[in-house]
This record gives structure tokens, C-alpha cells and sequence, in this order.
């Protein structure tokens, strides 16, 4: 009998210390407590949550007390043949061989991509220039433009 104390009393401390060890790996993960809360809420209200004797979901166990999941729509057949054949004529096909897709392999067979604009750096060194005179940059410690900050030291915009 004490030895199945002490077995189970070692059982619950580790638990615990796993229980730690999870919550600490989710706040590594980024998540802030009131969002950790929040996903708590929601699988409370979902019934996401494991019945730790059956190991099933609670909304597994009685689906009439928690709201049904909403089944995503996918993609009509029409739709995905639309994306084929729109990538078959541009070429964005992978060459199962080279793992490169076929206009790149082969550029001459597909209509060119469209560019985008290209700013030449005159046209930056210009942008600069003019956002230096009109007080249109970020002060970094505050986030508020220098116009903003010090009104009478630009002209005004209006």
C-alpha cells in the first residue's frame, strides 16, 4: 500500500513538472497569456478540451452541447481545372526531374511575367530629399514624423 503511495505521489510530480515544461515551451512559442487565455475560452466553448478518462474530446463525447464546426467549402472541380490550365499556359509547372518549373527551363515557350516598376536610385535619392524637406520621416524613438514633432521647423501641408 505505501508503495503505490509513493508511486503515485511520483506519478503526480511529474505530471507537474511536464505540465510546467509545456507551459513553459508555449510562452517560447511567442503566445502572451491573454492570448493563451483566449485559445482557452475558445476550447472551452468549442469543447476541444480531452475528458482525461476517456481521452475523447468533450465535444466528442456529447456533440449536442457545443456548436458545430463549420465545414470549410474547398475548391469547385471547375475552379481547380481553371488553375491547371492557367498554369499549364504559363508554365508554372515543376519539372519533376530538375524541380524547376518549366518557364524557367524554358522561357522562350511562355508568355514573360510581368515586371515590376523599378525605382531608379535617383528617384530614391529624390524621395529622400524631399521627405528630409518636409519633415515626412519617423522619429525612431517616438514613431511620429518629424513635421508632427516639430511643426514650425516645416512647411505645412495644407
Amino acid at each position: 500500500m505505501r508503495t503505490s503511495k509513493i508511486a503515485t505521489v511520483a506519478l503526480l510530480l511529474a505530471a507537474l513538472g511536464s505540465g510546467y515544461a509545456t507551459a513553459a515551451d508555449t510562452t517560447t512559442q511567442g503566445l502572451s497569456r491573454g492570448q493563451v487565455l483566449a485559445e482557452l475560452a475558445d476550447a472551452q466553448r468549442t469543447g476541444d478540451i480531452v475528458d482525461a478518462k476517456t481521452g475523447q474530446k468533450l465535444n466528442e463525447l456529447n456533440p449536442s452541447a457545443y456548436p458545430a464546426k463549420v465545414a470549410v467549402q474547398g475548391k469547385t472541380r471547375d475552379q481547380v481545372l481553371a488553375e491547371l490550365a492557367e498554369a499549364q499556359r504559363a508554365g508554372d509547372i515543376i519539372d519533376a526531374k530538375t524541380g524547376q518549373k518549366l518557364n524557367e527551363l524554358n522561357p522562350g515557350a511562355y508568355p514573360s511575367k510581368s515586371a515590376t516598376q523599378i525605382v531608379t536610385r535617383e528617384q530614391v535619392l529624390a524621395e529622400l530629399s524631399e521627405a528630409q524637406r518636409n519633415g515626412d520621416i519617423v522619429d525612431g524613438k517616438t514613431g511620429k514624423k518629424l513635421n508632427e514633432l516639430y511643426p514650425h521647423s516645416y512647411p505645412s501641408h495644407s
